[in-house]
């Protein structure tokens, strides 16, 4: 007889078996038989990209996990971080009045506005290929912004110019964060699937907002006119959310070269003979921007080069014997 093995994604597997001419098909294994592996499955179609897991890069899995506990801590961060710019703007005092709540919030809204734009004149060719290094910027970045909002009602004096400052800041971060994750799901999609992956994303991202807001629901009470509980958990929820941010971007193993990764590689090469694989160089490339750069001592100018996104090139040729 003949035996043949039918998959649709990761979720069923059918077996056909042919006996005496006759086709008989039938579930292979166990899987989708039991209540709990019904329930995985629906988990699975509903928050995974379908054909999890061949239709991503092999680090999806660690990178989606670290991201969803940055994400759980950056979610209870700026619940805290609005309840501080909800009070600083008069929210629960008789003397503020509306229109001075609506003017600072505008001021903000349009300094976040220009910086935006500013920060994607300036740094937008430089997302993709330093994606790792952004992406873990723009969350050191927002941190910073949420807690220059906590801070700002205790200088009233100077509120408004510190909500702006925050504002720019957490603009920064929309750009930087939004862009550098499109160049991870390109990087993560093997199916060129990345609709697929950037839509469940937002479900993960959206189901953890949800937890967060509930976890909010019970902090509230707690923090309020508590300013030294409010900090506490603050600092609690930001190393949680730096922490988890680092570890996400050593996760990602990007195949294609940028800088540091072939210059990793070429150091390698040039010491031993011996080729780094894409795990080895991104083990060892930076994830944080360095002040400076040691090129600069030698004699190179660095002011102008030929290395930028759309210019850079590299030939390998192999030597024939």
């Amino acid at each position: 007889h003949t035996d043949t093995t039918e998959r649709y994604g990761s979720a069923q597997f059918w077996k056909y078996i042919e006996r005496d001419g006759e086709l008989e098909r039938k579930k292979d294994g166990t899987e989708g038989e039991s209540g709990a592996n019904s329930v995985v499955g629906l988990f699975k179609s509903v928050f995974l990209p379908q054909g999890y897991p061949e239709s991503v890069s092999d680090d999806y899995l660690q990178y989606q996990f670290w991201d969803t506990v940055q994400a759980f801590s950056s979610s209870l961060s700026g619940t805290l971080a609005t309840q501080a710019s909800l009070k600083g703007v008069g929210v629960g005092n008789q003397a503020a009045t509306v229109a001075g709540a609506t003017i600072t919030w505008l001021l903000r809204d349009g300094t976040g506005m220009l910086g935006r734009i500013l920060f994607a004149w300036r740094k937008g060719s430089k997302l993709d290929s330093e994606a790792k290094k952004w992406r873990l910027f723009a969350d050191v970045l927002n941190d910073i912004a949420m807690f220059m909002e906590i801070l700002a009602p205790y200088f009233p004096a100077f509120f408004t110019l510190i909500v702006c400052t925050a504002g720019i800041f957490k603009s920064i971060v929309g750009v930087a964060g939004g862009a550098t994750r499109a160049a991870l799901t390109v990087h993560q999609a093997r199916r060129d699937n990345m609709a697929d992956i950037s839509a469940k994303d937002g479900s993960q991202e959206t189901l953890v907002n949800l937890a967060g807001l509930l976890v909010s629901l019970i902090l509230i009470p707690l923090v309020t006119d508590n300013p030294g509980l409010t900090l506490s958990l603050f600092f609690l929820f930001t190393i949680l959310h730096l922490f988890s941010n680092y570890k996400a971007v050593r996760s990602v193993v990007m195949e294609t070269f940028n800088e540091a990764r072939i210059s990793i590689v070429l150091q390698q090469y040039l010491t031993d003979k011996r080729i780094l694989s894409p795990l080895e160089a991104n083990r060892r490339e930076p994830v944080f921007f360095r002040m400076g750069l040691s090129v600069e001592a030698a004699g190179w100018d660095t002011k102008r080069t030929l290395l930028d996104w759309d210019e850079w090139r590299v030939a390998w040729k192999t030597k024939r014997s």
